[in-house]
């Protein structure tokens, strides 16, 4: 094997990268450590967490402050960097989202949209999970279905949980990455304070049987028509 194929080979192992770049001045180094953190993000399809993007940069490199100085850069552009679902991710801005769905339409991203029942159980597993089906049920006064569960399990908004220390052991669900990322948060701890909207009177269960959703619970997510009375809803749970 030849001198250059043996340097060549060598330079494409695994674990190679040079992430200190000590033969870059400062203001280079920074600039590069930039491009890679943004090329990484880019290039991920989901939210990437900062163990990730560490790989590509210095142990020394302040991650906080380069994505500070991306988010500066992308001020102009229709996309911006955000965080969310312990990651981060390019997404377009939200004054554009008329402009994305008259060109894409409804789905846009290959995602359904949630009718009114399945937004409700899915706000119910957000704030009180983990939980079993027949728990939602009891809370509904009305059978949740298994087809319904299945919708937001099809679109990996809920997956299984531990299972429930009740007789039988039945599965219980919990909330996804997937959840987080679609709804715009980081974390559940986001989710606007379940006991202080009570308090105000902004949430009960009356008015969530009545499919009225509290505005950024669930990302006004919803295809119900305005006016559904109670009892429709319900019976769109079974």
């Amino acid at each position: 094997m030849s001198e250059a194929s043996t340097r060549h080979k060598q330079n494409h192992q695994p674990g190679m990268l040079d992430t200190e770049l000590d033969h870059l001045p400062p203001e280079l180094r920074w600039r590069e450590w930039m491009g890679r953190v943004e090329a990484v993000i880019f290039a991920a399809n989901e939210p990437v967490p900062r163990e990730v993007l560490a790989r590509v940069v210095s142990k020394s490199c302040n991650l906080d402050l380069v994505i500070d100085d991306i988010r500066a850069e992308l001020a102009g552009r229709p996309y911006e960097l955000v965080s969310v679902a312990g990651g981060w991710q390019h997404r377009t801005k939200k004054a554009f989202g008329d402009i994305i769905h008259a060109a894409f339409g409804t789905a846009g991203q290959g995602t359904k949209e949630l009718s009114q029942s399945e937004a409700l159980v899915l706000m119910c597993i957000a704030y009180f999970q983990p939980i079993t089906r027949a728990e939602l049920s009891s809370f509904f006064g009305k059978e949740v279905s298994r087809d319904l569960i299945g919708v937001l399990r099809g679109q990996e908004l809920i997956a299984s949980g531990p299972r429930s220390p009740k007789p039988g052991a039945p599965y219980t669900y919990v909330t996804t990455k997937t959840f987080l990322s679609q709804f715009g948060l980081e974390t559940l701890r986001q989710l606007p304070d379940f006991e202080a909207l009570e308090d105000a009177g902004l949430l009960s269960k009356e008015r969530m049987l009545a499919g009225d959703i509290p505005a950024g619970l669930v990302g006004g997510a919803g295809d119900a028509e305005e006016g559904a009375e109670a009892d429709v809803v319900g019976d769109q749970l079974s």
